[in-house]
């Protein structure tokens, strides 16, 4: 009777054992709302990236959860990624080189490495933009002039200086055998760095290609090269950096990330939706509508970029002379 009753307490004990891994580690996700944290104020590019998600995922019915936009401003993306931090997988942040250059640049502790990527999902190009009556024709022309006299040419960049701005012409130089440290950079930390180059105050500025776009088209500024692979649609005139005999394509890319301890079967749920998302209409017409090109990879592919971006940025910013 004795040898029965223990054999019973030990069923009933692998029972409870059995319904209690159930009901936690088997829990079915996602089981709650989703929060995409957008670490900046409301109506940056961060802010629009989230919220381009957030629709499009939500007008798909590709997710069946609420998604919630959650804004958290501050430090280059510290504030919202160090929230991010301490979340589970039901909350996914928006990124950029950012999460690589601030840890470089001696501006946080967070490593790229304490987060799981999920996915890189779209990019702008860097433009190199002149005056419209610019005496310089060409990009090379340009790098010729800051390689014979550095200080001759003011490069307007903002809004400081280590951003892709700021390092996608560090990288134009170096290429060039000129040393970025011996150039004039003048930083726009609150103003337009377009104004002033229209203004005269600069001689050059190296920008988002969405901030100079409108100008060129309207015959008020001369871009000479842009950082793609190729030649941009409705730019056909432009020509890339490779085609200026400078090897670089240099993408300011934007990315989704989540926590760092999310299990394989939750990043291969984001996996799946976010692959979707990007293949619909919606997001295509996103993309088009914000001047954005698609430069989708999974997660794993994600992984493998952001250790190749991690070794550029270093370098760079070794470059730069900005390194600690």
């Amino acid at each position: 009777m004795k040898r029965f009753g223990f054999v019973l307490i030990i069923c009933v004990m692998a029972l409870m054992t059995a319904c209690s891994s159930s009901a936690s580690g088997d829990k079915e996700f996602p089981s709650k709302n989703i929060e995409i944290i957008a670490p900046a104020s409301p109506g940056g590019g961060w802010d629009l990236t989230a919220r381009s998600v957030q629709k499009v995922l939500r007008d798909n019915d590709i997710v069946d959860k609420n998604i919630n936009v959650i804004n958290k401003p501050g430090g280059g993306g510290e504030a919202g990624w160090k929230y991010l931090e301490k979340k589970d997988a039901h909350h996914l942040a928006i990124n950029s080189s950012l999460v690589l250059t601030n840890k470089l640049l001696g501006q946080s502790d967070l490593s790229y490495e304490q987060f799981t990527p999920i996915a890189t999902l779209a990019t702008e190009w860097q433009a190199l933009t002149v005056p419209v009556d610019s005496k310089y024709e060409t990009a090379n022309e340009l790098l010729e002039q800051m390689k014979k006299d550095p200080k001759s040419i003011k490069i307007g960049v903002g809004p400081g200086l280590g951003n892709d701005d700021h390092l996608s012409i560090v990288q134009a130089a170096s290429e060039k055998g000129i040393d970025p440290t011996n150039l004039d950079f003048l930083v726009y930390e609150g103003g337009d760095v377009v104004t002033a180059l229209l203004g005269g105050h600069v001689d050059a500025v190296t920008t988002s290609l969405s901030e100079v776009k409108e100008q060129y088209l309207a015959g008020k500024l001369k871009i000479l090269a842009v950082s793609s692979e190729k030649r941009l649609e409705g730019l056909d005139d432009v020509p890339t950096w490779t085609e200026e005999g400078v090897d670089m394509v240099f993408p300011h890319w934007r990315g989704i990330m989540g926590p760092g301890d999310m299990t394989e079967d939750e990043i291969a749920y984001w996996d799946d939706k976010i692959g979707e998302m990007v293949k619909t209409d919606e997001w295509k017409k996103m993309l088009e509508n914000n001047d954005w090109d698609d430069f989708y990879k999974d997660s794993k592919e994600t992984k493998e970029f952001m250790k190749e971006q991690e070794k550029l940025y270093s370098d760079l910013v070794e470059n730069s002379g900005l390194k600690n």
